[in-house]
């Protein structure tokens, strides 16, 4: 037999709207004779919930990977670098724009670098490499490098010594460690009768370092700062590595700082070094959030049927209602609250359950790929070897507000018809 057909309720501080819309939504998991209606509901709160988890950790996944490799990256390179225009050395009066620098609020600390591009050679090993002379002593002033140091310590650098600090990958790609000896190759050489002859010293390694991020571990290659301008034959600092207090603010700071430094000068953010990396992801994370909108909308659209069939097996109590003075703009408010709460129900469990899988991603991929026996972030592709995530509270309320929108809109149409039902047709086969 069916449940007896539903009455307006005499006396009630609650509407009688959301008396009938929470009964229906409960009979429905209740009566066997819409089994099939209960199981297109399950299904329609299984879908919600299952897009809004998908789109809750990916967004995570993808704020996390982003923040691990700008950490890990800001670890090595500065905030602000002021470089030469023509990219040659900065001149003899580089300590006064050092100490100008010093003197400005904003800045954290100032350490000259020479860089340049080189040959590694061990054997039969050849690698090119980013070789960088910097100032031991000044180094941990504009980044973490010296915390990160897996054999010896930057303070081994000594000027006329001619000791190099690796990364940790390089050092195992030329198969060296702490004692060992290698050649480096500089393309500034020296022109003779028979050509450009590339300048090549015999170099120490006095320590290695891992910071965790690929590109650098497996090609960067320190100096000290006097042994790296003799070497590039600069003569001075081709850079100043400039730390600021805030990592957000470096722009500002670097246009500002521009505006204080000579034309032939360059303040360059660390935004600019690595601006095609971090636009690609962030132009990724928008088309995720695109598309996996989309999956939470055909899921919340699945309520469309569902109240559909509702409606239809619901016709002669829309009748009774009707005849008790219900109108239709109660009717609609029904079948309304009815999707609603369903489509809450999905919403609610997708964001518990999304952010119980983002908060613990990290060990659930471990334990997959020791199970699958395979690794699903090489750290040679994708600079970090570990799955990060980070979710935000703004992410989530954003997801959290469109999935309810998007539910609540899936609920109007089937709501809209159950008002539009006249008595008489309803029950004309009663």
């Amino acid at each position: 037999m069916s449940s007896p057909a539903p009455r307006l309720p005499e006396t009630s501080s609650w509407p009688f709207e959301l008396l009938i819309g929470w009964r229906y939504t409960r009979a429905g998991r209740r009566t066997r004779n819409n089994g099939f209606i209960s199981f297109i509901s399950f299904v329609s709160v299984a879908g919600i919930a299952l897009g809004v988890a998908a789109l809750i950790v990916v967004i995570s996944v993808m704020n996390g990977f982003q923040k691990e490799v700008r950490d890990r990256m800001l670890g090595v390179i500065p905030h602000v670098q002021v470089l030469s225009a023509d990219g040659a050395a900065l001149g003899p009066h580089w300590p006064s724009l050092e100490a100008r620098l010093r003197r400005d609020p904003k800045v954290t600390g100032v350490a000259p670098v020479v860089q340049g591009q080189a040959l590694l050679a061990q054997g039969n090993s050849l690698f090119g490499v980013l070789a960088w002379g910097i100032d031991p002593a000044l180094e941990p002033q504009v980044s973490s490098i010296a915390s990160h140091m897996v054999a010896g310590s930057l303070s081994s650098l000594q000027p006329g010594k001619f000791g190099v600090v690796l990364g940790e990958d390089l050092a195992q790609r030329l198969g060296v460690g702490p004692g060992d000896l290698v050649t480096m190759v500089v393309p500034s050489g020296s022109l003779t009768p028979a050509g450009m002859i590339p300048r090549l010293r015999t170099l120490t390694v006095v320590g290695l370092f891992r910071i965790g991020n690929y590109e650098y571990d497996s090609s960067l290659a320190l100096l000290d700062l006097r042994d790296a301008e003799r070497l590039f034959l600069t003569g001075a600092p081709t850079g100043l590595r400039v730390q600021t207090r805030s990592v957000d603010d470096a722009p500002l700071v670097a246009q500002q700082l521009q505006a204080q430094l000579a034309p032939t000068l360059v303040a360059q953010p660390w935004t600019t070094q690595n601006r095609t990396w971090f636009e690609a992801v962030v132009i990724e994370k928008r088309m995720m959030f695109i598309i996996l909108a989309m999956i939470v909308a055909v899921a919340a659209f699945n309520l469309v049927s569902t109240l559909v069939m509702t409606v239809t097996d619901k016709q002669s109590d829309i009748a009774i209602l009707r005849t008790q003075g219900a109108s239709p703009r109660s009717i609609m408010g029904i079948f309304v609250i009815q999707g609603a709460v369903t489509g809450v129900f999905g919403v609610l469990s997708g964001v518990a359950l999304g952010l119980l899988i983002a908060f613990n991603v990290d060990p659930i991929v471990s334990f997959l790929e020791w199970l699958f026996h395979t690794q699903f972030l090489p750290s040679s592709v994708y600079l970090i070897h570990t799955m990060p995530s980070d979710p935000r509270v703004g992410d989530v309320l954003t997801i959290t507000l469109i999935a309810l929108g998007l539910s609540l809109l899936a609920t109007l149409y089937p709501s809209w018809r159950a008002s539009r039902l006249q008595p008489a047709a309803a029950l004309r086969y009663e």
